[in-house]
């Protein structure tokens, strides 16, 4: 199992405010996009990058890119890098490591926003799984045996669904996490996983069972 520090278990258990960003509304809508989503989702995973190489990356116009990075630059998601940047080409750098949405009342004051954000969030998600199985067949065999695409439908209540929540992050915080920095200490063999997980209650379930009668 990977070895994972005191400090890393109490950064991966809630939001730390060195490396991570809490949504508030106007960040909320910040993200509410599915090509800002992603882009903050490159930075952390890959490091600084510039609009040019992102949009290689995404399939976009370089100026689709550097519009949305400088949304992200003015909401304090991202930040020029000033240190690689020169006179031709800008250089940015994500500004925390992880997003936190602890404030449940957002949905309410901004369901629009709420909405798109959930909606990019899951369509980064499906692209992440797509580029996966695009490049399957190239992959070394023991990572191509290790592909995991599981589902369990469950029947809960909404509080065994949060305590499932808690018990899912109490085993993810159990093993070493990933950034761009990370590959120097991983031992040998070691390469980046994404781990997705979704607690979906079913609609039509859910208004099934509102419906039954006694």
């Amino acid at each position: 199992m990977a070895e994972v520090s005191r400090e890393e278990r109490e950064r991966a258990d809630g939001p730390h405010p060195e490396t991570h960003v809490v949504l508030d509304a106007k960040g909320l809508r910040a993200m509410a996009h599915p090509v800002r989503v992603q882009l903050v989702g490159l930075l952390r995973a890959y490091g600084p990058s510039t609009a040019t190489r992102l949009a290689e990356r995404l399939g976009l116009g370089s100026g689709v890119t550097s519009y949305h990075l400088r949304q992200l630059g003015a909401a304090g998601f991202v930040e020029e890098d000033t240190d690689r940047g020169n006179a031709r080409e800008r250089w940015w750098r994500a500004v925390h490591q992880g997003t936190w949405l602890t404030d449940k009342s957002l949905a309410d004051r901004e369901p629009e926003a709420m909405t798109a954000y959930r909606r990019s969030v899951v369509d980064a998600h499906a692209q992440r799984a797509r580029l996966t199985l695009d490049a399957l067949e190239v992959m070394p065999r023991p990572w191509r045996d290790n592909l995991n695409l599981s589902d369990w439908s469950l029947r809960l209540t909404p509080e065994e669904a949060a305590s499932l929540g808690e018990e899912l992050r109490a085993v993810v915080n159990r093993y070493r996490r990933d950034t761009p920095e990370a590959g120097s200490g991983a031992p040998e063999g070691a390469e980046r996983v994404v781990l997705i997980t979704h607690i979906l209650p079913e609609v039509d379930a859910a208004a099934e069972s509102a419906g039954e009668t006694p």
